[in-house]
């Protein structure tokens, strides 16, 4: 089982072991199986293939395609071991299970939530500055100390910051990637300039040479 697992987070991993079940006999016995029942998976393929030689021991239903409408329903298939979506999108703090304060449309404009998120965390952070200067409550009792709610608030808060910071991957890929085509353009006629010029110089000094 280990083996299996290291083999799966090999950058380069190897075909599953069952690939080998899937020879031509193998293939032709499904074919025939389905030809006989309806419903392969509640049957006993040995009774029906019991006229055909070397039935194997494992399911041969094992041996069908994988069904795409069931990924698309499931919205994610596994390979290798890993879960790969259909559409990849970038979940919310509220689908991640976290108290989202800032609206989840991202065409909404969001700068008055995140401006009011900052100036709340500012706020308590002076407050939880304030509730560490005060003195502990007694050993015994049940009421947990002020700071502690801070700390709560304080993390809901970063948390808010961070995801909505996160949305905004994609629009900075856009703007990384739009600034390097445009500094490669601009490369590109600075090289296709200095080759005019080498070409007008050395048509130039063709010139001299035609003439002397």
């Amino acid at each position: 089982m280990v083996d299996e697992e290291a083999e799966l987070r090999n950058s380069f991993p190897s075909p599953p072991s069952h690939y080998v079940n899937y020879t031509p006999h193998n293939l032709n016995l499904l074919e025939i199986l389905k030809e006989r029942v309806e419903d392969v998976n509640s049957i006993n393929q040995h009774e029906v293939l019991s006229d055909q030689a070397n039935v194997p021991s494992w399911p041969l239903v094992q041996l069908e395609k994988p069904r795409v409408d069931w990924i698309l329903e499931d919205g994610h298939y596994n390979v290798f071991g890993d879960m790969w979506f259909v559409k990849e999108t970038i979940p919310s703090l509220a689908d991640l299970g976290g108290h989202q304060l800032y609206p989840p449309d991202p065409s909404e404009d969001r700068r008055p939530a995140l401006l009011s998120i900052l100036r709340s965390l500012l706020v308590t952070y002076s407050n939880l500055t304030g509730a560490i200067l005060s003195p502990p409550p007694p050993p015994l009792s049940q009421v947990p100390p002020e700071w502690h709610r801070h700390i709560e608030w304080i993390t809901v808060l970063a948390q808010n910051l961070m995801a909505a910071a996160n949305d905004l991957r994609p629009v900075q890929a856009r703007g990384n990637l739009e600034r390097m085509m445009q500094q490669q353009l601009e490369l590109r006629r600075e090289e296709t300039k200095t080759i005019h010029a080498h070409c007008d110089e050395l048509e130039a000094r063709l010139r001299d040479l035609r003439a002397a």
